[in-house]
């Protein structure tokens, strides 16, 4: 195979790779009704006048399935942290004892478990999307390669190559949003 050929499979793989990391942040992000620490991943915290990741200001842990504990390093913050998780509509509702606070998570409703699915199947469409946004990319890349004396046959290979590879991660895709589905539907 043409080295400009596997120079746009290795781009186009590593391409698809960060879509596959990006689509597996963002269904993390969708609460199944347990507690996790990354449900506060989006929580922006005001700190000395600078937007900080609230946990690079706090403790985040799970003393049971249905409770988060945020413990800022220094007690001025849980205010400030109080007031981001309002405003991150997570769905949480903060409840400050002066030491930590503490989040309850609600038990999810048949309603609710319905809704985050659709998400689920949005943000895997998503995904989808973006990794035939990148086969399209690579085979526009590798039609160019004809100026450049690569035979037809060779560019007719990479493409079949680019669309196996599109294959193996829209079903990379599939299995990440039915592991999600099936958390969000296990009551």
């Amino acid at each position: 195979m043409n080295d400009l050929i596997k120079k746009q499979l290795d781009d186009a793989r590593s391409s698809m790779d960060k879509s596959i990391e990006f689509c597996d942040s963002e269904l993390i992000k969708i609460r199944a009704g347990k507690a996790m620490p990354t449900m506060l991943d989006g929580v922006v915290v005001e700190y000395y006048g600078n937007p900080t990741p609230l946990s690079s200001v706090a403790t985040i842990n799970t003393p049971d399935a249905r409770t988060l504990v945020v413990q800022p390093w220094e007690k001025s913050l849980l205010v400030p942290i109080e007031k981001a998780i309002i405003n991150s509509n997570v769905g949480l509702n903060p409840q400050n004892d002066g030491i930590v606070i503490r989040l309850n998570v609600p038990p999810l409703t048949e309603e609710r478990r319905r809704d985050l699915v659709k998400r689920v199947k949005e943000e895997a469409e998503k995904g989808r999307i973006a990794i035939r946004n990148i086969r399209k990319d690579a085979n526009e890349k590798i039609k160019r390669t004809k100026s450049e004396a690569v035979s037809d046959d060779e560019i007719k290979v990479g493409e079949a190559d680019v669309q196996k590879l599109t294959d193996a991660y829209i079903i990379k895709v599939d299995k990440l949003a039915e592991l999600k589905e099936k958390d969000i539907m296990t009551v």
